[in-house]
């Protein structure tokens, strides 16, 4: 595993000019089909998913790997075992890992899995994200359908096809956040439109758009100024996404731009490249 560092992340930290545009600071290579990253700030770490083959394979070949804060490999298969780990989301010490057809909970003190909750009939288990109350919630991209883990019970909490093959998920308050995929139109993972961000309120589940469609949409994360941004896989690429609603073009990228990470008070951006076996990280504007 090789890594590439362009600026050292206590260095980015304290840099307070920033570009116009993305500048990116350093990039990490030789993964196997990195499908997320996600930054642990209790342990100054971050974790890479590789799929390690092809997405909806149960495998046994998939990967979770821990970075340092530099991009830096420091255990390349830190969990083994994984048929394809996409999404991860953080709570109290837990990292929860999506694996196609179940919720694996790996404890991240000793990097061994401490539970797993399979999901009976799941087809394509996607991103992960947890609220402040613990409740995990998880995305079935082939199946419209969001899964929920709460109170150590794993069920179906949604199923409505106005998800639109739901991708990207973050958990708010109120409400949660979807980045649709778009709806498919039966030839592979080709859509009839474009997806667009979604939100379902969590008292009533009524899901609305905030945006008209405009990708393949997978990773979804806040910006800190009241927006959101979001990366498309398909046609690759990031973008920012105001709380007005309004979507522009944050970065260009090749096709492969999965399930992204944002660490706003930085003003960082984590891009896991798929296709190209990479992660890297860039200054937001």
């Amino acid at each position: 595993m090789k890594a590439i560092t362009a600026c050292l992340f206590a260095a980015c930290l304290s840099t307070s000019a920033l570009a116009a545009e993305p500048v990116k600071l350093w990039e990490s290579s030789g993964f196997a089909n990195p499908e997320s990253v996600l930054w642990d700030s209790a342990k100054k770490v971050l974790y890479v998913s590789n799929v390690n083959g092809s997405p909806p394979d149960k495998d046994g070949n998939g990967y979770i790997s821990k970075l340092n804060a530099e991009g830096k490999v420091v255990v390349e298969k830190w969990v083994v075992g994984l048929d394809a780990p996409k999404g991860m989301a953080l709570f109290k010490g837990r990292l929860y890992v999506s694996d196609i057809d179940r919720l694996v909970v790996i404890d991240t003190a000793s990097g061994k899995v401490s539970k797993t909750y399979p999901a009976p009939g799941a087809k394509f288990l996607n991103d992960v994200t947890v609220d402040d109350k613990g409740v995990v919630y998880v995305s079935d991209m082939l199946d419209n359908v969001i899964w929920a883990l709460n109170g150590g019970k794993f069920d179906r909490w949604l199923s409505d096809a106005k998800l639109e093959n739901p991708n990207g998920l973050k958990a708010e308050s109120s409400r949660l956040l979807v980045a649709s995929w778009g709806p498919m139109n039966g030839n592979g993972f080709d859509t009839s439109k474009p997806g667009a961000l979604k939100a379902v309120t969590l008292s009533d589940k009524t899901i609305r758009d905030l945006t008209p469609g405009f990708g393949n949409l997978d990773g979804l994360e806040p910006d800190g100024k009241g927006g959101y941004v979001v990366s498309d896989w398909m046609a690759g690429g990031v973008f920012s996404v105001s709380r007005q609603g309004k979507v522009a073009k944050l970065l260009n990228v090749k096709q492969g731009s999965a399930d992204i990470s944002t660490l706003p008070e930085q003003k960082l951006l984590l891009v896991p490249m798929m296709m190209d076996g990479v992660v890297a990280a860039y200054r937001l504007p």
